[in-house]
């Protein structure tokens, strides 16, 4: 079956003069309009297309990637308000994504970005969005473990650092005093799961814990000394602060990956800093 909001890899089943027509293994059949096609194409050719609804209620294909798929959160701009909600910029040419007045939460304003989940309406079967999250985003049941890797979003920040979508499923904190390079609301990072407590709260880390932190921090600080010509001044007894500018890392987290690539031979240091050994 055909549904809004996804991915479908489908069969080129006819060339019409709108474009061409595709199918799924039902025989079910989307319009692919002529703007995405090349004269390469013919039956029987399979395609990656993205599925929505047009103006006019029917289902369209489309080659463009879009900014959200169903079943996913992001941070998306409102491109225009009417009297019946607000409509965001999907990156989809000549389609945005409808946020319906039932579906906001607080003041919706043109110009503004603002974090949403975009779902299939159970009636209409179109792709609506909503920044009321609590329906789809909570952690009754956690489905990640601690030193997973995940997908977060950046949701809101406060005084003890950012709220995050985990996977677009559960809510996450990182906190600040563990953040050493810039975030911002609406950022998509790589993140891991450092713990889960008794209450269900997740705690996100964007680094790795234990050995593997090392190794991959190991790997980022001989990529950065390789950027800079093979040295960077920075040694033991740098500045934590310096040392966060130049690397994005902890002064822990230096002198412990620092001390990988010594281990190595990979690198020397003095006091002038480090540098990729010859």
């Amino acid at each position: 079956m055909l549904k809004a909001g996804r991915n479908h890899t489908l069969t080129v089943s006819r060339i019409s003069d709108y474009g061409l027509y595709l199918e799924n293994e039902e025989h079910d059949e989307v319009l692919l309009p002529n703007r995405y096609v090349s004269l390469t194409d013919k039956p029987g050719d399979r395609k990656e297309v993205f599925v929505y609804h047009d103006s006019e209620d029917r289902l369209v294909a489309t080659t463009e990637t879009p900014l959200l798929r169903a079943g996913e959160a992001g941070y998306l701009k409102v491109v225009d308000k009417t009297v019946h909600g607000a409509f965001l910029d999907w990156g989809l040419q000549g389609k945005d994504l409808f946020l319906p007045n039932r579906n906001q939460q607080g003041g919706i304003l043109a110009g503004h970005s603002y974090i949403v989940y975009l779902y299939e309406d159970s009636v209409t079967g179109r792709c609506v969005a909503t920044n009321k999250l609590k329906t789809f985003i909570d952690n009754d049941e956690i489905t990640v473990r601690p030193r997973e890797e995940v997908e977060v979003l950046v949701a809101s920040e406060s005084p003890i650092g950012y709220r995050v979508i985990v996977n677009n499923r559960h809510w996450g904190m990182i906190y600040r005093n563990e953040i050493f390079r810039p975030v911002a609301v609406g950022d998509r990072l790589q993140g891991y799961v450092r713990r889960i407590t008794e209450e269900k709260r997740i705690d996100i880390s964007l680094q790795q814990t234990g050995y593997a932190q090392v190794k991959d921090s190991a790997r980022t600080l001989l990529g950065l000394l390789r950027e800079n010509g093979g040295r960077l001044p920075l040694n033991d007894a740098s500045d934590p602060a310096e040392v966060q500018r130049l690397t994005a890392m902890s002064k822990k987290t230096f002198k412990r990956s620092a001390g990988v690539l010594l281990k190595q031979g990979t690198i020397e240091m003095d006091e002038k800093g480090i540098r990729i050994r010859r």
